[in-house]
């Protein structure tokens, strides 16, 4: 219940992509506008993230995802009925605290699951971030296409209303509890920090990387975190514990995190770009949409079935030489493309879809063991609060890689021939490449710093 609830849940941050290209029209506003769209929902997602876990562990986990599950109900009514932009925009930032379902119910298993079976089952809900990221697209495609757009916020509210019912159902209360006072003001702050960092990183590329806003924004996202952490540190019971949050385990599991996700989320930007371009175009197949989508879901299915694989891993490796293994996956799968993209050869959309499902796999194993580290080194207590942070890391790595995958590819187009239409030409995929496959390096690094002498 848990795993399909988190997979119901990660799917509303690629419910909106079909419906980009549509919004203006749909809303009666411009193109930069719609884009908030996307932009409210990654911005809501990632300061709830950490806040939830916190609360979590204070008043019941249980509590949390209903809540998380409840908000998100609530924004699909809301952006189902909403005539204008404005409050699409509240329902969409109301469906962004469903992003912060999947951490907080990996530390509700740590309660609940035996622990012959708990690192399968944690690999299984960790690996629903990706799943949902990849079904999101041909799902929601095929709905909007068959019968409109609002289908598609109906029915993700009926579906949240169903797994309400299953967890209210399935999940018990939480026995463990920290209790104590809410850290009101390192909440306030963590948000203005990752706010001021999410904006730029998201809209840098219609503002421009060197205008003034832009440089301003991350300048005070700094300066910003920087108090933060200063006033966290004095606090007897603040939001974050970063004495844990700064344990080398938990770094090196936050980098690996933010990393896999960084080049997961390229390696989807570009392909299906690839797949949609005229077959006019270099590396171009002409597909629609929805057969695109389909084309790309194999991956997100890929990571799900090796999260499994990826707890058997931890058993019988270790969870450093699983991490190294993931990482090196992702390496080869990464190299594979880039070779292909350098010899300029023309290879089929059989070979694309593999090099994304063989990313997936990588990304699924690397996120099964992610949230076994965490919990082995922090109190079960802080479970909620630690696994937000990684949660965090992973969507600030998505954030980034939109941002400058995007980037790179917006910059480096060419012509389709007989339109004015224009497409990533080869040396952007190849940039775009080259990027994921360094974030992939950093996670191997990563990996191998970790301590030989690992419980897990």
């Amino acid at each position: 219940m848990l795993c399909a609830a988190g997979i119901a849940m990660s799917l509303t941050h690629t419910l909106i992509v079909p419906l980009i290209p549509m919004l203006p029209g749909m809303l009666d506003t411009t193109a930069g506008n719609a884009s908030w769209a996307v932009t409210v929902t990654m911005a809501v997602g990632a300061v709830a993230t950490p806040i939830v876990g916190r609360l979590g562990d204070m008043y019941g986990k249980r509590r949390l995802l209903l809540l998380c599950i409840a908000s998100v109900a609530v924004g699909s009514l809301v952006c189902a009925l909403s005539p204008s932009l404005p409050l699409f925009l509240t329902g969409r930032g109301l469906q962004g605290l469903g992003v912060a379902f999947v951490s907080v119910g990996i530390s509700v298993m740590r309660e609940f699951v035996p622990s012959a079976r708990l690192g399968a089952a944690v690999g299984m809900m960790s690996s629903s971030m990706a799943v949902g990221g990849a079904l999101g697209l041909p799902f929601a495609a095929f709905l909007a296409q068959a019968f409109g757009w609002r289908v598609l916020f109906w029915v993700s509210a009926a579906g949240s209303v169903a797994c309400f019912v299953g967890i209210c159902a399935l999940v018990a209360p939480s026995r463990v509890r920290t209790g104590g006072r809410f850290d009101l003001i390192g909440a306030v702050g963590l948000g203005t920090v990752l706010v001021l960092l999410l904006l730029p990183l998201s809209k840098g590329l219609d503002w421009g990387w060197t205008r003034p806003t832009t440089l301003l924004l991350f300048g005070l996202s700094a300066l910003t975190f920087l108090g933060w952490v200063v006033y966290e540190r004095r606090r007897a019971n603040p939001l974050l514990d970063l004495r844990i949050a700064s344990r080398r385990v938990v770094v090196l599991a936050n980098v690996a995190g933010l990393m896999s996700g960084f080049a997961f989320y390229g390696m989807e930007l570009a392909p299906i770009q690839m797949l949609m371009a005229p077959t006019s175009t270099q590396h171009g197949s002409g597909a629609s949409m929805l057969t695109a989508g389909l084309l790309m879901a194999p991956s997100g299915l890929a990571a799900f079935v090796s999260s499994n694989i990826g707890a058997r891993m931890v058993v019988s490796l270790g969870a450093r030489r699983t991490l190294v293994a993931a990482g090196s996956l992702l390496f080869t799968a990464l190299s594979a493309m880039l070779i292909a993209l350098a010899v300029e050869w023309d290879f089929p959309t059989v070979y694309l879809v593999g090099i994304t499902c063989l990313v997936g796999a990588s990304v699924g194993i690397t996120y099964a063991t992610l949230p076994t580290l965490i919990m082995e080194a922090t109190p079960v207590e802080q479970t909620g609060e630690a696994n937000g942070l990684n949660a965090l890391m992973r969507i600030i790595g998505l954030a980034a890689s939109a941002a400058v995958v995007g980037m790179i590819l917006a910059h480096n187009v060419s012509p389709v021939p007989g339109s004015t239409l224009s497409v990533p030409s080869a040396s952007g995929y190849i940039w775009a490449t080259s990027t994921a496959l360094v974030a992939s390096v950093v996670a191997v690094v990563a990996a191998l710093l970790l301590p030989r002498h690992l419980r897990v």
